[in-house]
């Protein structure tokens, strides 16, 4: 029998919609993450992308457990002496809360430009809306969430 090698010209996208309303950070960037790099899929394939679309709404719902909102920090360092900034995470998900998902997922993606490419696939939203309905996404349900 010989493996399948998956071929990009011939790969099928989906796009689906996620609420990330009361589901665990971290829990929610690892799904998605498996998505975008389409590992959900029979026609997995390590160097090709073969993932789909992901739409995440509501990212400024999603909970952290236990001191993660207070003790977690974002740090970002320019090179030069004196250039370490911190922002604490409860700072970050009031103001920016798209930015810390999406930093979260890409560091669950691989570190080349495959993962570059496969970044480029999530859409995410604070609010309940988006302008994907052209799209038809799919409704899907992260698991383990505390709704």
């Amino acid at each position: 029998m010989k493996t399948y090698m998956a071929k990009p010209e011939t790969v099928e996208r989906k796009w689906y919609v996620v609420d990330a309303s009361g589901v665990p950070f971290g829990r929610l960037a690892s799904q998605v993450a498996h998505i975008l790099r389409g590992k959900n899929k029979p026609v997995f394939t390590p160097n090709v992308d073969t993932g789909d679309y992901v739409i995440v709404i509501n990212s400024d719902k999603a909970v952290l457990t236990g001191k993660k909102l207070t003790q977690k920090y974002f740090k970002t360092y320019s090179g030069y002496q004196g250039g370490l900034k911190e922002t604490q995470f409860k700072k970050m998900m009031e103001e920016k809360s798209d930015v810390a998902l999406l930093r979260a997922i890409k560091g669950m993606l691989p570190k080349n430009a495959l993962g570059r490419a496969m970044a480029k696939k999530v859409k995410i939203y604070k609010g309940a809306t988006h302008p994907h309905e052209a799209q038809h996404p799919e409704l899907i349900t992260v698991k383990g969430g505390r709704n």
